[in-house]
């Protein structure tokens, strides 16, 4: 018999928009760019259908929809500074 899995129970966790912040950064590989909660604003702005239910956060739903999008909306930000 295998008891909870708490990687996964941890990872489907409802998570504010701070949970969150700190969860994603705490797991990011070094030299990825970190996320700010500015930057998590503007992902909800980007991608509403992803928080149909509020501004609820998991890993499991969101660190890697914000891992792809982070990185071309930090060099489109910089190409119109």
């Amino acid at each position: 018999m295998r008891g909870p899995d708490l990687d996964k129970e941890y990872s489907e966790k409802k998570l504010t928009l701070p949970e969150f912040l700190s969860a994603y950064n705490a797991g990011l590989p070094t030299g990825f760019p970190r996320a700010s909660a500015a930057l998590l604003r503007a992902f909800c702005a980007k991608f509403p259908d992803f928080f149909k239910r509020g501004d609820i956060w998991s890993l499991d739903q969101h660190r890697k929809k914000v891992m792809d999008w982070l990185p071309g909306h930090l060099r489109a930000s910089e190409k119109r500074d």
